[in-house]
């Protein structure tokens, strides 16, 4: 039986656990072939191992995404092995402190910003050009319902992906008249290290898993998809458009 993304070339960011690790492993079995990156080579292997479990295949690329140099050289890399791609899964990303903004140094708000907003920044920068190449080119980026809740103690995390929202949605307004799809997927309360960390009192068992989520985001990279510049929100289920602050 043929799959559904057989012979597509699909990038996932954060791949090496999460929602990263669960999306790169079902657009494996879905029969993409994933470029995998992620800052630790351990867990990139073990991700390789789970792909070719199931008869997959898998690029590893063990890269620090604030290596913005290292991002253009893939995106070459990419160029002249493939000649296009067809997915972008954007996943990456750090919480930051949780702190009351006034106690926050610069350096942590920076390296907040240089992961969850610069990164994804250069990644369209650089692969814009290859997914254009696609027959039905889609990116996706992870969000976060911070970007629109403005939490308390979280502001680096919630202006940073309020940031990624409004670069996302305007490069769906730049390619609404090619065959590129770009949109957001907020993950809501997901069991991940990160949502461990920020929120430690919190029972993980209670929680959804990467795999449960990444089931919704598969769909969002197949050539069936039709919608732009939307975010999926996975808790309510909903495909849901941008609307002015009333």
């Amino acid at each position: 039986m043929t799959k559904p993304l057989a012979s597509r070339i699909a990038l996932v960011t954060g791949a090496s656990r999460g929602i990263g690790y669960a999306t790169a492993v079902a657009l494996a079995r879905a029969g993409a072939h994933v470029v995998a990156v992620a800052r630790t080579q351990g867990g990139l292997e073990e991700l390789d191992d789970e792909i070719r479990k199931d008869g997959g295949s898998a690029t590893l690329v063990p890269l620090t995404l604030t290596d913005y140099e290292g991002i253009a050289r893939l995106g070459l890399a990419l160029h002249e092995r493939h000649g296009k791609l067809d997915i972008l899964v954007g996943n990456a990303g750090v919480a930051g402190p949780s702190s009351p903004l006034g106690h926050i140094e610069l350096k942590p708000w920076n390296d907040v910003f240089a992961v969850n907003v610069t990164a994804n920044f250069q990644l369209i920068r650089c692969m814009d050009p290859l997914l254009r190449q696609s027959d039905s080119g889609r990116a996706v980026f992870v969000t976060s319902g911070a970007a629109h809740k403005a939490n308390a103690y979280q502001g680096p995390y919630a202006a940073s992906k309020a940031a990624l929202d409004a670069l996302v949605r305007s490069w769906a307004n730049e390619t609404a008249n090619t065959s590129l799809r770009v949109n957001l997927f907020s993950p809501g309360p997901i069991r991940t290290r990160m949502r461990a960390t920020v929120f430690p009192g919190e029972d993980p068992m209670t929680l959804d898993t990467p795999d449960q989520a990444a089931e919704f985001i598969l769909p969002m990279c197949s050539p069936a998809w039709t919608e732009t510049g939307k975010l999926y929100d996975y808790k309510a289920r909903a495909l849901q458009s941008f609307q002015p602050p009333a």
